[in-house]
């Protein structure tokens, strides 16, 4: 599946708006409002998934506690929350074509 630009601008001029179709095949990417909420529940298991390993790590190299070690991840974890949301919207826009595909004209 080819697919164009998924949003106007990079994410080093801000937090970048999705653009409203594909520029190669025409898909709409909102289908509806609430669509990105599943994006959100992939976000969510990806930032599980990274902050998991690096409060381990944290715990296992400082022996600090538990509330300031998730503390640290966290803080660590913060600078990839925006890349994080949109890998998370793209994934959720593959995952439901794949499962729903929408018609194109």
């Amino acid at each position: 599946m080819l697919h164009g630009q998924d949003f106007r601008y990079s994410l080093f001029r801000g937090f970048p708006k999705m653009c409203g179709r594909c520029s190669i095949c025409d898909l709409k990417f909102e289908r509806e409002p609430g669509y990105f909420l599943g994006a959100m529940y992939i976000s969510y298991c990806l930032g599980l998934l990274i902050m998991a390993p690096i409060a381990v790590l944290l715990w296992s190299l400082t022996g600090w506690s538990i509330t300031k070690v998730v503390i640290w991840a966290a803080v660590l974890f913060f600078p990839l929350a925006p890349t994080i949301t949109l890998f998370a919207r793209v994934l959720w826009i593959y995952l439901d074509q794949s499962i729903d595909p929408e018609r194109l004209r």
